[in-house]
C-alpha cells in the first residue's frame, strides 16, 4: 500500500520502518519522522488544543478586530486599549496568576502587539496607547523585532536541567552511576544525587534508569526553537538572540504561560477595508480543517463579510513554484549545484542561508507561493491590495523585505482570522455552500504542499512529467533541528544530486505557528481536499506561460 507523503510522519512511527519508497522518493526515516525526545517537546502535542493561553490569545484578536472595526476617532481607541484588559479579564480576582492586575498587564501587551505596536519598556511609565498615532493607519510594515517576550509573564523556566525525582528506587544495579562519563552521580541515603556543576546534560542516566525516575527538562521555548536562539537574560527571563531567530513561531506555540507573542496587522487592514481599498484574500492550502463548520465556499462568503473583495487560493501559485523549481531543479542539478534546497518555507531557507552561507546558491531562487500568487493577481487587478492568510509568522517577516512589499500588503495568522471572524459574528453554519465559490483553479499536489513531504512531492511529479526517466532523490526534513542536520549532511557530500525539502514546523504548514486545528486531523482533511482537485500534477495549471512575466 502507498500512502500519501505528508502523512508518513504520522504514519511511521505505527508501522517500524527504517524508510519508506514512494514513487521514486526515498525519504529516509531519521529526517522525516520525529525522534520520540522531539515529540515531547510540544511542537505536535500542543497544537489543535484550546488552553487558557489560546482563549487569551483569540480574546485579544477579536477584540482587537471590533475595535478597529467599529471605532473612528483616536481618542475612542485610546479609550478602548485601557479598557480591554479589564473587558477580557473581569472581575476582581486572577483565575491565572497571581495577581489580576499582573494578567491585565499581559493582555495590555498583547493588544499593543496585536495592533503592530511594540512593548513598552519596563522602567518608564508609558501609556497603553503611546504610539497609537503610528498604527492607525492602512500602510503599515512589520517592525521588529516581529517575535517578542513579555518579559514579566515569563515563568523564568530553567534552560536545561537533568534531575532525579521521587520515583528513585536507590536500586543495586546503579545504573545511571555507572554510564556518566563525568562522574556527576553519587548516592545520597540510599537515593541517586546528581552534582549539577559537573553534569554536561548528556541525558545518558535518563536512558538507563529501569524506573524513568531521571529526567531531562528544559525550558519549553528553548526546547522547540531549532536555532538554538534563546537563552536567559540576567533574570532567567527567556531572551530572543534576533541574529539568529528566523521567526518560525515554534518558540510562541510552545510556551505554556502565553509569554511569547508576535506582532499582527489586523488593525491596519481593517482600516484599508474601512478605506474603502480593494482587498483580495490569498489563502495557503493549510486552511482546511482551521475553523469548524467551513467548506472552501463558505470561507471565500465569510471573508467577504469581513470586507474582502475577493479570495484565491495560494496553491495557485504552489503550482508555478512547482514548475520553476522543477526545471531549476533539472537544469542545475548536479551540473551547477551538488543539491538544491526548496524555496516555499521563509523560516527553512532563511536558516539555510543563513547557517550554511556557502551553500545559499544551493537554496532555491524561485519565488515563494505567497509571492507568484500575489504578482499573478496584481497583473490582472493593480490597484488591488493583497493580504495572505495562512499558518507561518515566517511569512510575515517575509512579507516586510523590501523586495516583497510591493506585491504582498497585509499578513494575518489563521489564528488572528478568526479572530475577525468572531468579531463580525461571522457563522459558518449559516452561510451558502455554493459549488460556484469552490477554489477550482490549483492541482492537487499544490495543495499538498501544506504538509511535510508535499512540496518535494509535487516537484518529482513535475519532473516526471517533464522527464520520465529523470531520477530524483529526495531527502525531507521537518522542524528545523533536523533541517540542520539535513544541511550538515548535505555539506558533507551525503545528497549529491538531490532535492533537499526543508519545513520549519514539524509537520509542515498544517502545524505552523498560526494554525488552530490537530495536525493529524488536518493531515487527513487535506488528502481529502487533494483528492477533490481537478488537476493532479502542477504541469495543467492554466497559469504556467505566466511564470516568465511574474519573475521581475
Amino acid at each position: 500500500m502507498i500512502f500519501p507523503v505528508f502523512l508518513l510522519p504520522a504514519l511511521l512511527p505505527n508501522m517500524g520502518l527504517f524508510g519508506k519508497i514512494l514513487t521514486g522518493v526515498v525519504i529516509p526515516l531519521h529526517l522525516t519522522v520525529l525522534e520520540k525526545s522531539e515529540q515531547k517537546e510540544g511542537a505536535i502535542t500542543m497544537r489543535g488544543i484550546y488552553t487558557p493561553v489560546t482563549d487569551i490569545r483569540r480574546k485579544v484578536f477579536t477584540e482587537v478586530a471590533r475595535m478597529a472595526y467599529e471605532v473612528n476617532e483616536m481618542s475612542d481607541y485610546a479609550n478602548l486599549m485601557r479598557e480591554l484588559p479589564y473587558k477580557i479579564i473581569p472581575g476582581e480576582e486572577g483565575s491565572l496568576r497571581s495577581s489580576i492586575f499582573l494578567e491585565r498587564a499581559i493582555i495590555s501587551e498583547r493588544i499593543r502587539l496585536a495592533m503592530g505596536l511594540s512593548l513598552r519598556p519596563l522602567d518608564e511609565s508609558v501609556p497603553a496607547s503611546e504610539g497609537l498615532e503610528h498604527s492607525v493607519i492602512a500602510d503599515k510594515y512589520y517592525e521588529p523585532p516581529l517575535i517578542n517576550v513579555i518579559k514579566f509573564a515569563c515563568n523564568r523556566c530553567p534552560e536545561k536541567i537533568i534531575k532525579v525525582t521521587a520515583m528513585c528506587q536507590g536500586c543495586l544495579a546503579h545504573p545511571c552511576q555507572e554510564v556518566c562519563p563525568k562522574h556527576a552521580i553519587s548516592f545520597r541515603n540510599g537515593k541517586s544525587h546528581i552534582d549539577q556543576s559537573l553534569c554536561v546534560k548528556c541525558g545518558r542516566c535518563v536512558n538507563s534508569c529501569p524506573y524513568s525516575a531521571i529526567v531531562k527538562t528544559e525550558r519549553p521555548c528553548a526546547a522547540a526553537c531549532g536555532m538554538g536562539a534563546i537563552h536567559s537574560d540576567q533574570y532567567g527571563r527567556a531572551d530572543i538572540d534576533y541574529d539568529k531567530c528566523v521567526s518560525c513561531g515554534m518558540c510562541l506555540v510552545n510556551c505554556p504561560f502565553g509569554a511569547i507573542v508576535d506582532k499582527g496587522q489586523i488593525f491596519q487592514l481593517v482600516q484599508s477595508i474601512k478605506r474603502g481599498d480593494k482587498v483580495i484574500a490569498i489563502v495557503a492550502p493549510a486552511f482546511i480543517n482551521q475553523f469548524p463548520g467551513m467548506t472552501p465556499s463558505k470561507l471565500k462568503e465569510g471573508m467577504r463579510m469581513l470586507g474582502f473583495s475577493d479570495v484565491e487560493e495560494v496553491a495557485i501559485g504552489a503550482d508555478l513554484c512547482t514548475i520553476d523549481e522543477a526545471k531549476d531543479f533539472m537544469e542545475e542539478v548536479p551540473s551547477k549545484h551538488p543539491f538544491m534546497g526548496t524555496s516555499c518555507c521563509p523560516a527553512w531557507s532563511v536558516m539555510a542561508k543563513k547557517l550554511f552561507p556557502e551553500y545559499a546558491d544551493c537554496i532555491s531562487m524561485t519565488m515563494t507561493p505567497m509571492v507568484l500568487t500575489a504578482r499573478l493577481i496584481k497583473k490582472d487587478h493593480p490597484d488591488a491590495r493583497i493580504c495572505f492568510v495562512g499558518p507561518c509568522s515566517a511569512k510575515k517577516l517575509e512579507a516586510s523585505r523590501r523586495s516583497v512589499r510591493s506585491e504582498v500588503d497585509f499578513v494575518l495568522t489563521f489564528e488572528e482570522l478568526m479572530g475577525l471572524f468572531e468579531a463580525k459574528e461571522v457563522d459558518f453554519a449559516s452561510l451558502p455552500d455554493s459549488p460556484d465559490d469552490a477554489f477550482d483553479s490549483a492541482s492537487a499536489d499544490a495543495r499538498g504542499f501544506a504538509a511535510s513531504g508535499g512540496v518535494a512531492q509535487a516537484v518529482v511529479n513535475a519532473i516526471k512529467k517533464i522527464d520520465p526517466d529523470r531520477e530524483v532523490k529526495v531527502a525531507s526534513a521537518q522542524g528545523l533541528a533536523d533541517c540542520r542536520k539535513m544541511m550538515t549532511m548535505a555539506k558533507a557530500g551525503k545528497y549529491n544530486g538531490y532535492l533537499l525539502e526543508g519545513m520549519a514546523c514539524p509537520g509542515g504548514c498544517i502545524a505552523g505557528a498560526g494554525t488552530l486545528a490537530d495536525p493529524a486531523k488536518s493531515a487527513i482533511m487535506l488528502n481529502k481536499y487533494k483528492n477533490e482537485a481537478k488537476m493532479k500534477n502542477s504541469t495543467e495549471t492554466p497559469y504556467k506561460d505566466s511564470i516568465g512575466l511574474l519573475k521581475y
